[in-house]
């Protein structure tokens, strides 16, 4: 079989450009860069695993390291993913709305 286009094959149309979609709140801004995403993640998994070392260190004294970890991290990673994680990237969503509504169209 030949995948080459014949003479009356024709070109696919140019996209059109794409626009951000609009909510109540404005325009949505892009999804933010891995950078960005890795620093807001950071941000809540270190105070987490501060407290919860500190709140889980009596508790688990004589237990093994990993066993400490492995308990640690049941309770953090589904707090970070499920409350605090998504609360920082709507912040970072509004600061990011607010500076774009800021600056003076050109």
């Amino acid at each position: 079989m030949n995948s080459t286009p014949g003479p009356t094959a024709t070109a696919p149309a140019p996209a059109a450009p794409a626009q951000a979609p609009v909510t109540a709140h404005g325009p949505v801004p892009p999804a933010p860069s891995i950078h960005v995403r890795a620093v807001i993640t950071w941000l809540a998994i270190f105070p987490l695993v501060a407290v919860g070392m500190i709140l889980v260190a009596p508790l688990t004294e004589g237990w093994h390291l990993v066993l400490r970890a492995l308990v640690l991290t049941l309770v953090v990673v589904p707090v970070a993913v499920y409350l605090v994680l998504p609360r920082l990237f709507a912040g970072y969503g509004a600061l990011l709305r607010r500076r774009n509504s800021a600056r003076p169209v050109s």
